[in-house]
């Protein structure tokens, strides 16, 4: 709290150029080597792991795992419960319309799923979670957590995160406040945790499930299984062409993730940017009540 207006937006300003700068640099040089989906995902994860990495050096002299990226016990419990919840939130919307009818299962025989596609596509959804993650719950978002408060810093970046996601195929008006919804509970999810991993898993459980129902994520489809999954109902339950993402039945699941999140378990951790005053010695934190 307190650091000065106008170095906080320096620091802040000079991250998301970082990302930015590099992602121009080198996401033409991806897509040409390993086509769209490829290019995008790697330009994502390299830019979000540079502009933390040179900004934590520029402006905090630590090194990269200081973002929230610690190996321990804590961490490797707050993964899964996070891949818990994203995965459970996802068989949520689709499962029961599947049970009552609304949609069902087709083959897909033009598709030809193999386990290499399915490890290869699973990296994918990976890289995509884990780059976006460490770039709008990284260096900027901790800065800023720290200077303005929780929610002065949640709800405004969780909105970006979804604006960002409004030009994807298929994308509406019900997509972008549902996206927001998302970025606004990965957000949460930092706060309970103070480390990258339980909204990593979240975002990562999530965009996992999704394409074994044979469903969009953010507009984008994944043939990993050699189904899809056909809705008898209209597009506001089914999210159309952008995918379950721009359901209904993702509004009000995200309702139950929260839930989720509050009464989960999660260890909290401590964190050199975001606790007052900043230390220097990061262990692993006892679980945290719910707050």
């Amino acid at each position: 709290m307190g650091k000065d207006p106008l170095r906080l937006a320096i620091h802040v300003g000079v991250y998301v150029a970082l990302f930015y700068a590099t992602a121009f640099l080198f996401s033409g040089l991806l897509v040409w080597l390993g086509g769209y989906l490829t290019g995008v995902t790697g330009a994502t994860l390299l830019s979000a792991v540079f502009a933390n990495w040179l900004a934590l050096r520029i402006y905090e002299d630590r090194h990269l795992v200081e973002i929230g990226l610690w190996l321990n016990r804590s961490s490797a419990e707050n993964l899964v419960l996070g891949l818990a919840g994203g995965a459970g939130t996802a068989a949520l919307v689709l499962v029961p319309a599947l049970l009552v009818g609304a949609a069902h299962l087709t083959p897909t025989p033009a598709d030809h799923p193999a386990v290499g596609t399915i490890i290869f596509v699973s990296i994918l959804l990976a890289a995509g979670s884990v780059g976006e993650e460490l770039f709008f719950r990284g260096y900027g978002f901790q800065e800023l957590l720290a200077a303005v408060g929780p929610w002065a810093t949640v709800v405004p970046v969780g909105i970006v995160f979804a604006l960002l996601h409004g030009s994807n195929p298929g994308a509406t008006w019900l997509s972008t406040a549902n996206t927001a919804g998302f970025g606004i509970l990965f957000g949460y999810a930092y706060l309970r945790s103070h480390d990258l991993w339980l909204p990593i898993g979240l975002h990562c459980g999530w965009n996992f499930t999704l394409p074994l129902f044979g469903v969009n994520v953010s507009g984008l489809r994944m043939k990993v299984t050699g189904y899809e999954m056909s809705w008898t109902a209209g597009n506001l339950w089914s999210g159309g062409e952008y995918g379950p993402e721009a359901s209904i039945l993702t509004s009000a699941v995200l309702v139950a993730l929260f839930i989720y999140l509050r009464k989960a378990p999660i260890r909290r951790q401590a964190s050199p940017l975001t606790d007052p005053p900043a230390g220097s010695e990061v262990c692993e934190a006892a679980p945290s009540s719910p707050s």
